[in-house]
């Protein structure tokens, strides 16, 4: 007698493999799921298990992700870091609770709308610096300080923060700045006026000083 199991099957003789489910009642009415994900977002900060919200905003040099902690923005992140990445790494250094949450950043992205329309000459937002620690979080500082349509070289950032012979550091605290466009580290430069480097490529470096020259 063979006694080994055989897959269960109803009257019908249907299998598992065989069922079809009709689309129009699994179909989902537009903007359900996006209700859902706000509702989500809405209760899980009302909560406190809410660490990380963020969003994406459009702009001229493309898309950008701008992330917020209880404490304040804490990153501004280029298309071309990676998305994806960057939240990866928020979660790792920060915190696994991290929810797309377009309501807590809206000031936010209102803010930076604002800038790039040449409406606005500075930000006005609680920063959240704990992506940067010891003498780049020195010179983050600093960048704050350099007027709408002004520049300093890496060397005049350098001396600014008392370490004159940094020149160096300047440079590779102004390309890891989890900040860029609200935290202006675009506007320094080679002591030679040349570019130098920047987190989001020299065309969005060149394109944000021409915003800043032609609306100052």
């Amino acid at each position: 007698m063979n006694t080994s199991a055989q897959p269960l099957r109803s009257s019908t003789g249907l299998g598992p493999v065989d069922l079809v489910i009709p689309p129009e009642l699994v179909r989902i009415e537009p903007g359900v799921l996006g209700r859902l994900h706000t509702g989500l977002a809405e209760r899980a900060s009302r909560e406190g298990v809410l660490d990380v919200a963020y969003r994406v905003v459009e702009t001229p040099v493309g898309k950008l992700l701008i992330a917020a902690t209880e404490r304040g923005l804490v990153r501004v992140a280029y298309e071309r870091e990676g998305h994806e990445a960057v939240l990866a790494v928020l979660a790792e250094r920060l915190s696994p609770r991290i929810l797309e949450a377009p309501s807590r950043l809206a000031e936010a992205a209102r803010q930076v709308e604002e800038y790039f329309s040449g409406r606005r000459k500075g930000f006005d937002l609680p920063i959240d610096l704990s992506l940067a620690a010891g003498f780049r979080r020195t010179v983050l500082q600093h960048l704050s300080e350099i007027g709408y349509g002004h520049t300093e070289s890496y060397a005049e950032v350098a001396r600014a923060v008392g370490n004159p012979r940094a020149v160096r550091a300047v440079g590779t605290a102004c390309a890891t700045n989890p900040l860029p466009v609200v935290v202006p580290c675009h506007r320094v430069l080679r002591s030679d006026g040349s570019l130098g480097g920047y987190i989001g490529g020299l065309d969005a470096k060149s394109s944000l000083l021409q915003l800043e020259a032609v609306a100052a």
